[in-house]
Parts: structure tokens; C-alpha cells; sequence
């Protein structure tokens, strides 16, 4: 279950952390941001994607469904 907290509360134990984190996630963030705009990163479209999600739910189902079966 996710924690709730008020507006004083944090989930960070102390200032630093919470600064660290920030720190991390904002460079994630960054670096995402400059590989998305990388002409030679992949690009592919939501039809693509779903089929090839749709291929990997159905290889673990039917994996899942011949575990069941031994």
C-alpha cells in the first residue's frame, strides 16, 4: 500500500536525502531528454509497440499456462 503523507510529512528520512534524490532524478531526466532528441535513437509507433507487447503477453501466458500443465 502506498503511503499517504500531509503536506509537512515526507518519505525522505532527512534534507540531504531528499536532495540527493532530487538531484538523481533531475539528471535522469535530463539524460532522458537528450537521448529522446538523438536522431539516431529508435523511434516506434504505438501500433508497433502493442504488437510487440501483445507477443510478449502471450509467450508468458502460454509459458504460465504449460507450467500449470506439469
Amino acid at each position: 500500500m502506498t503511503a499517504v503523507y500531509t503536506p509537512i510529512e515526507s518519505e525522505f528520512c532527512s534534507a540531504e536525502e531528499e536532495l540527493a534524490y532530487d538531484r538523481w532524478l533531475r539528471e535522469k531526466v535530463a539524460a532522458s531528454l537528450v537521448k529522446a532528441d538523438d536522431p539516431q535513437t529508435p523511434r516506434y509507433s504505438t501500433d508497433e509497440v502493442m504488437r510487440r507487447m501483445d507477443a510478449i503477453v502471450k509467450a508468458a501466458q502460454t509459458r504460465h499456462a504449460s507450467s500449470r500443465l506439469a
